[in-house]
């Protein structure tokens, strides 16, 4: 698994264009994912909300966004190891005029600042499989939720069908790593980010993780053709 140095020192240098490259790359189908992870995440009884690996803040702003729509009071606490991803994500908090729904803070997942049930929900946006100890992680997120809190993680995945799997690695393997590494000038960096997709472990592999981790009622979703996958569970 990465270890944490190299994953902060690898987002920081590629801070500057991440969101650019981020939504060219993927046909700007992640916000879709986004939008259907929400359905899980804001409800009445949300208050609290943990973001982690929050990077550049999309999915805390989406999720601002949403329990606003829905006139609920909600709090985001973004966590992130990444300082030069945090700085992007207060600038786009201020021009949402978000900051008083939205706070942030560097952090790290294996070992949160947090109380013992301090959230209702934890997030993690395609950041899970870049933590160093994926299993000390999920305990972590496990204690800061409140009894019956969801965690809700979305994360690209490798597609099962063999001709959308050959399609799938030439364009992660060949021609994102040269978009990646021409924009960002990072072409290490843009290596490195299909290659942990590719190293993630299967679904149902990921699911027992979570029970073994102390969550219930794990489940598992697929979205587009299993490019990208929801994992949610809950704690007893």
């Amino acid at each position: 698994m990465p270890r944490k140095e190299n994953v902060r020192s690898m987002f920081d240098n590629i801070a500057a264009d991440y969101d650019k490259l981020n939504h060219i790359m993927s046909l700007d189908i992640d916000r879709i994912w986004r939008r259907k992870a929400l359905r899980q995440i804001v409800s009445p009884d949300t208050k609290q909300v943990l973001d982690l690996a929050c990077g550049t803040g999309d999915f805390s702003i989406a999720i601002a966004r949403r329990t606003l729509r829905e006139d609920l009071s909600v709090h985001v606490t973004g966590v992130d190891l990444s300082e030069g991803m945090l700085a992007v994500m207060r600038e786009k908090v201020a021009r949402e005029g978000l900051q008083e729904m939205i706070s942030m803070q560097t952090g790290d997942g294996e070992n949160l600042p947090f109380g013992t049930g301090s959230f209702d929900r934890v997030t993690i946006a395609f950041g899970i499989r870049n933590f160093e100890n994926r299993e000390k992680g999920l305990r972590e997120m496990l204690r800061v939720l409140r009894p019956g809190g969801k965690l809700v993680i979305l994360e690209l995945s490798v597609p099962e069908n063999a001709v959308i799997r050959w399609c799938y690695n030439l364009y992660f393997l060949h021609i994102l790593p040269l978009i990646g590494g021409k924009v960002s000038g990072d072409k290490a960096a843009y290596k490195y980010l299909p290659a942990s997709v590719l190293n993630f472990p299967k679904h149902r592999v990921f699911m027992e993780t979570m029970r073994a981790a102390g969550f219930a009622d794990v489940t598992h979703k697929a979205f587009t053709l299993g490019i990208c996958r929801m994992f949610i569970g809950t704690k007893p």
